[in-house]
C-alpha cells in the first residue's frame, strides 16, 4: 500500500530524516556493525535518503533498492545521482525481487527494511522474499512501526496502512526466525513496543559485525 501525502510528507520531513541517521542508523550498527563493503538491498527506498545512508554511513559497497511509487523512484534517482556508478534504483515491488532486480537466490550481503513491511499486505511473502534473495550469513536490517503503533489515533486517521494482518514486535521476530532469519538478542522496542529494530542473519558461515 502506497503512502498517502500526509504520510509521505512526514517521512521527508528533517525530523523524520534526523530521527533515522543519527538514531535509527546508530542502533543498527550497534547491533549488527557497519557493511564497509558488500552488496545491499533496500525494500521501499521512498526518496533515496536511506539508501543514501547505506552507502555512505554503513559502507555498502553498492546498493539495489526499489519502490512501488514512481514518484519515489524519481526522486530517489535525483538524489542519488553523485552515487549512480554503485546505487541502481526501480520501480518494482518488494513481492518479486527476481522480477524487479533480476535478483537470484543468495544475491546480497545485507538488506534494508526502514518502516516499509507494515505497508505490504503480504508482508511474510515480502520477509521470504528477502531472505531468498540474502546469502548464508548474510544480514536484515530493519526498523519497523507494529500493530500498537498503528492501532493509535494518529496513525489510524491520519495515514493509510493494511487494515488486516498487522504484525506485533514477537509476531515479527518469530515470523523472521521462520524464514531463517536469526535475530537472538539482536533487536530492541521504543516507546512501548510501538516501534521495533534489530538486525537478523540468515543462517549459514557468519558475516563479518557484532555477534
Amino acid at each position: 500500500m502506497l503512502m498517502n501525502a500526509l504520510e509521505s510528507a512526514a517521512v521527508n520531513s528533517t525530523a523524520r530524516r534526523a530521527l533515522q541517521r543519527f538514531f535509527e542508523l546508530s542502533w543498527l550498527i550497534r547491533l549488527g556493525g557497519r557493511l564497509d563493503g558488500g552488496r545491499a538491498l533496500e525494500i521501499g527506498c521512498g526518496s533515496g535518503y536511506g539508501t543514501q545512508l547505506i552507502i555512505e554511513r554503513m559502507g555498502a559497497a553498492s546498493v539495489d533498492a526499489v519502490d512501488p511509487d514512481p514518484r519515489m523512484v524519481d526522486r530517489a534517482r535525483r538524489r542519488l545521482r553523485r552515487h549512480a556508478n554503485v546505487v541502481r534504483i526501480v520501480h518494482g515491488d518488494a513481492l518479486d525481487l527476481g522480477g524487479a532486480l533480476g535478483a537470484e537466490g543468495g544475491s546480497y550481503d545485507a538488506a534494508f527494511d526502514f518502516a516499509v513491511l507494515h505497508h505490504i499486505e503480504d508482508w511474510r511473502a515480502a520477509l521470504d522474499e528477502v531472505a531468498r534473495t540474502l546469502r548464508p550469513g548474510g544480514r536484515f536490517y530493519f526498523v519497523e512501526v507494529t500493530s500498537a503503533a498503528l492501532a493509535r489515533p494518529t496513525y489510524d486517521r491520519l495515514f493509510d496502512h493494511p487494515e488486516h494482518d498487522r504484525f506485533a514486535a514477537g509476531q515479527l521476530l518469530a515470523e523472521l526466525s521462520r524464514h531463517g532469519l536469526d535475530v537472538g538478542p539482536r533487536w530492541r522496542t521504543f516507546i512501548g513496543s510501538d516501534y521495533v529494530l534489530g538486525v537478523a542473519r540468515r543462517a549459514g558461515p557468519s558475516a563479518s559485525g557484532p555477534e
